[in-house]
């Protein structure tokens, strides 16, 4: 089977390495998109990758397939990535989906791929699905592929293993960043349909690894064994099961309009001049927020407050606005009486505090919000100067806002 269409598609990495990847087309518009990482040492064109992500195609599914840094089409060294680098690098081919068509909502992970997968669903908010073919429950289970060269890697910093017939070196920094990785406490919170393929006798990642995933893993979740199929799905009936299995599975969160997923994730595009703010699905706070129809962003509240991280808070956004605000005004008053003002950065930080803790505050009583703003000033610039522009920085709109009398007018969309 071979995709109606399939386009040779490039973008940056976690390491800024340009990556290569495919992107395989149904005929028409594509009912939802899909994103495919491919298994330990792997690339775009494994027989599961192209196989799966092909029959997926004939579903009216479109899938990104790419190659990891310094893996198969793609720049970069291999030595020089670790586990956490290939989630990165999973999370910039959703960006990618997300800036240049539509944000993946299925992620699918073969092998050391699925425990990518894992680890970094919960930075892509738009993604309702995650299936797994074959993944491990620990990252460092690929450590059994080079036991011998072990001592080595610690003794020396890196050594060439033989993996499958074709030499790769592996660095201490790949074995301690694995070691860190606690995949436990990402599928625990994951908050995504999850389905798992496992084969019984897979002889190189052991089907007690989906037994660990599934026990972690809150429902909705389910399991398919995949009988007598081999751990890279080389036969073809088998990858054509799976990519239907994934399909038919997949068509309950991310199928046609009316599926409880497809609402809760909207396609967001705002007007121009507008602000767009809907639920992603993803998690109890997790929203996507749009931008005049121009910027794509994330929000979310931290794990301690029930969230997922996925994306900055709310009072994260009202930091980020007025330090952009400050910096910018400086700048428009440093060019207009041509300073040497050479660079600004400001650090704001946010926090509540009583009122009779406070000497100069108007309120008496309960707690007030205090916003602490350090301005760094780079320049040539005379103590006098200096002074201006931290009077300036009071001027800015944003600040002004903060300060002025604000009436939020809200009403129900449609009454």
């Amino acid at each position: 089977m071979t995709a109606l269409r399939s386009e040779k598609v490039t973008f940056t990495g976690a390491l800024g390495e340009q990556l290569a990847a495919r992107l395989d087309l149904p005929e028409g518009a594509p009912a939802a998109y899909a994103l495919f990482a491919h298994c330990f040492t792997c690339s775009k064109e494994s027989f599961a990758a192209a196989r799966v992500a092909r029959s997926l195609t004939a579903h009216g599914i479109a899938v990104l397939r790419f190659d990891f840094t310094g893996l198969g089409s793609s720049d970069g060294e291999f030595e020089n990535t670790t586990f956490s680098s290939n989630v990165d690098d999973l999370v910039a081919a959703a960006d990618f989906l997300r800036d240049h068509d539509q944000a993946p909502k299925l992620l699918i992970g073969h092998s050391l791929g699925g425990a990518a997968v894992l680890a970094g669903a919960g930075r892509v908010p738009e993604a309702l699905a995650v299936a797994t073919i074959g993944a491990p429950a620990d990252p460092a289970h690929v450590t059994h592929h080079f036991t011998c060269e072990l001592e080595e890697i610690e003794r020396t910093g890196k050594a060439e293993v033989d993996l499958g017939g074709r030499p790769f070196t592996i660095s201490k920094a790949f074995l301690d960043d694995i070691a860190e990785t606690r995949m436990k406490d990402a599928v625990h919170g994951l908050r995504k349909a999850l389905l798992l393929f496992h084969a019984p006798l897979d002889n190189v990642v052991g089907v007690d690894n989906a037994s660990k995933i599934f026990v972690a893993a809150k429902h909705p979740k389910s399991f398919v064994s995949l009988d007598d199929a081999d751990h890279l799905l080389t036969r073809r009936e088998d990858a054509a099961y799976v990519a239907d299995v994934i399909s038919a599975w997949a068509s309950r969160y991310i199928g046609v309009p009316g599926c409880s997923g497809a609402e809760r994730a909207p396609e967001l595009k705002a007007e121009a001049g507008a602000v767009v703010v809907a639920e992603s699905g993803a998690g109890n706070y997790a929203n996507l927020v749009s931008v005049g129809g121009k910027f794509a962003l994330r929000a979310d509240e931290p794990v301690k407050h029930g969230g997922q991280d996925t994306g900055p808070s709310p009072y994260d956004y009202l930091l980020a606005g007025l330090g952009a605000c400050t910096s910018m005004t400086l700048r428009m008053y440093a060019d207009l009486k041509k300073l040497p003002l050479h660079r600004v950065a400001v650090t704001l930080h946010h926090k509540k505090i009583h009122a009779e803790d406070c000497a100069d505050c108007e309120s008496q009583s309960g707690k007030i919000d205090v916003i602490e703003r350090d301005i760094e000033i780079e320049g040539d610039l005379t103590p006098e100067q200096r002074q201006r522009l931290l009077e300036i920085a009071d001027k800015c709109p944003v600040h002004r806002t903060l300060h002025n009398e604000v009436k939020v007018v809200s009403r129900l969309k449609g009454d």
